[in-house]
């Protein structure tokens, strides 16, 4: 099911044709090393080269029968290799060759979505640039609240995105080890100087200290910030669902030509990309979860993770890289609409400058209780009558005595607040 919904690359990376090419770079390393060490001879080496191809149909074959995949694979490429196939896997165990070649598909899966999350992150620093000065209602308890700008509300986005996008640096920076230590990680059949340089020839780092296996804290790691990247887009997108519903209708999602909405009501404009990004961000919970679990293995090793650990990542790896697809397109054609945010924000008759009122009385010496009850005295009245808050203020004997007409029309300004958030957007880089 998570195919559907693949690019080519990312379908690429964890395709079974992919998978068995890196193990099979992997043996490679290993044993490009070992000639050099002197431990396997030139001509073999260079006859293991030549002749080491695989099938994907003739190890599922083998596998049907051993039911072990990676004894499927090393036969198969003896069949091809002959003889000198003896010194394929030589020391090796199974994790060697799995962990290892994990982390390089992980790494490179992740460097795609990393580009992703860059490009996602401008594009809404962009946005942000260009609804800057947009004023819309901000919302607390989906309640109005005061007026913020479009803009405003695109760079804490963006913002969140760049800390994923250091946190994704990490993750990456903690997947890229690999191991060639041996059955319980003693290097008993293979000096560590093998494994340090296979995995310089890799581009990974040897694991400091393993036991059959590469600790799974690691890919634990990548999966939780998959599900924080997953988050985030989730709660991207619940706002653009929120802003396009009807009564609100301050954003929306592109409606193609010949796009329908409902199998019912032809007039239906649905938010779906947003909400698929929900669900998506769920099942990425889920698998980072899974990978929670992973971490307390038997001993020097089970294979409780292996069997999950195939579904899981190439899952979460496809799902994020096709939300970030999603989302990019999303807001490259994101439709705002500026008139109603302002409609919105004028609803409520001027009751969200009741803050800059009560500020206002406080400064001229008025306590903080009996500011806050004359000023909510006439919101009450306001919010009940629906009539405009700042002419009820002009007619209140206590409020006028002591702010003239002037100053409570200049507290009505939304201009304002854009002083401040220029300075935000200067902070954040954004100009």
């Amino acid at each position: 099911m998570i195919k559907r919904y693949a690019t080519k690359e990312m379908t690429r990376i964890w395709s079974d044709q992919n998978r068995f090419e890196t193990w099979k770079n992997v043996e490679i390393a290993v044993l490009e090393v070992l000639s050099e060490m002197g431990k396997v001879p030139v001509e073999s080496l260079k006859v293991i080269k030549d002749k080491a191809a695989f099938s994907v149909d003739r190890i599922n074959e083998i596998e049907a029968e051993t039911h072990h995949d990676v004894i499927a694979f090393l036969t198969n490429l003896a069949e091809n290799i002959g003889p000198d196939s003896r010194f394929v896997h030589m020391g090796m165990t199974s994790s060697d060759l799995l962990d290892t070649s994990l982390a390089l598909q992980c790494k490179e899966a992740g460097l795609i979505i990393l580009s992703k999350l860059e490009s996602f992150k401008d594009l809404l620093r962009k946005k942000a640039l260009v609804y800057r000065d947009t004023f819309q209602i901000g919302r607390s308890h989906g309640v109005h609240a005061e007026p913020i700008t479009f803009g405003l509300k695109l760079a804490l986005w963006s913002e969140e995105i760049d800390r994923s996008i250091k946190r994704w640096k990490a993750a990456l920076d903690n997947i890229s080890f690999g191991k060639v230590s041996g059955a319980v990680g003693t290097y008993q059949h293979l000096d560590p100087e093998v494994e340090e340089r296979v995995c310089e020839k890799l581009g990974l780092k040897p694991e400091s200290v393993s036991n059959q296996v590469i600790q799974r804290d690691h890919h634990a790691e990548y999966m939780l910030v998959l599900a924080i990247i997953g988050a985030t887009i989730e709660k991207i997108s619940i706002e653009i669902r929120h802003l396009q519903r009807t009564e609100v209708l301050e954003a929306e999602e592109f409606f193609s030509k010949g796009q329908k909405g409902s199998s019912a009501m032809p007039h239906k404009r649905n938010p779906i990309i947003t909400e698929r990004m929900t669900g998506f961000a769920r099942l990425l919970r889920g698998n980072a979860h899974t990978s929670l679990e992973n971490i307390a293995l038997w001993h020097e090793r089970d294979i409780s993770h292996s069997s999950v650990e195939r579904i899981i990542i190439p899952d979460s790896t496809h799902i994020v890289d096709y939300m970030l697809d999603k989302m990019t397109n999303l807001f490259e054609h994101l439709i705002v609409y500026p008139d109603n945010m302002m409609d919105n924000i004028n609803k409520t008759n001027g009751l969200i400058f009741s803050q800059e009122v009560l500020l206002a009385l406080i400064k001229k010496g008025v306590t903080r209780e009996d500011a806050y009850q004359m000023v909510q005295k006439n919101a009450m009245k306001a919010w009940d009558h629906k009539v405009d808050f700042k002419t009820l203020l002009f007619k209140d004997n206590d409020i006028s005595n002591i702010l003239s007409n002037n100053e409570i029309n200049r507290l009505f300004d939304l201009n304002k607040i854009l002083k401040n958030i220029k300075k935000v957007f200067k902070r954040l880089g954004i100009e």
